[in-house]
């Protein structure tokens, strides 16, 4: 494993983008401060800029660096969290701004897998982390239904998982600065 995060932070430091098994299902991911690694992953999607994309941070301490000010109430929701947990919050800080939706939030999941906790620590920034398909195409379950478009545009495939049958995505629950809780995915 210490070889595949040596690999990927090579990549994510040249602005580079990987495709990796997360605690959820295959992603795509970027140096979530870089713009220009930000805007490859729209284009290698064909995503709309429009739509806001998922970082990853390794624990609280990080979550806080990148997000102007934390509800309470995100503290319980990822403690008790059964699944992995993805929550929108209100004023990001210190992240390339195409990773930000339009209205200032920014998507956070603190990442519970192993691999990728441990390379969002070492790397010492938030990670993108959007699923690895293209745009409106179903979200593959498993390294084999991974498109070859998306296994040819991203600059290094993590030789971990690949076996593997990967959960589903996570839930998603935006948070309001005025004490707005929405579930959007469960």
């Amino acid at each position: 494993m210490k070889e595949e995060l040596n690999k990927c932070l090579n990549v994510l430091k040249k602005g580079g983008l990987i495709l990796y098994p997360t605690d959820t299902i295959w992603g795509i991911g970027c140096d979530a401060t870089n713009y220009d690694a930000v805007q490859k992953v729209f284009e290698l999607k064909k995503r709309a800029e429009s739509k806001a994309l998922v970082c990853l941070v390794h624990d609280y301490k990080m979550l806080n660096q990148y997000i102007e000010n934390i509800p309470e109430v995100a503290y319980d929701i990822l403690k008790y969290a059964q699944k992995p947990t993805t929550i929108i919050y209100d004023k990001a800080k210190l992240v390339a701004e195409n990773v930000v939706g339009e209205d200032e939030s920014l998507a956070v999941r603190v990442a519970k897998d192993k691999f990728c906790n441990d390379l969002v620590k070492k790397f010492k920034r938030p990670l993108v982390s959007t699923s690895a398909n293209i745009s409106g195409k179903p979200s593959p379950k498993n390294f084999k239904e991974i498109s070859d478009e998306i296994l040819k545009g991203v600059d290094y495939v993590v030789n971990l998982h690949q076996n593997k049958n990967m959960a589903k995505p996570s839930a998603i629950i935006k948070l309001g600065s005025d004490g707005m809780v929405k579930v959007l995915r469960k």
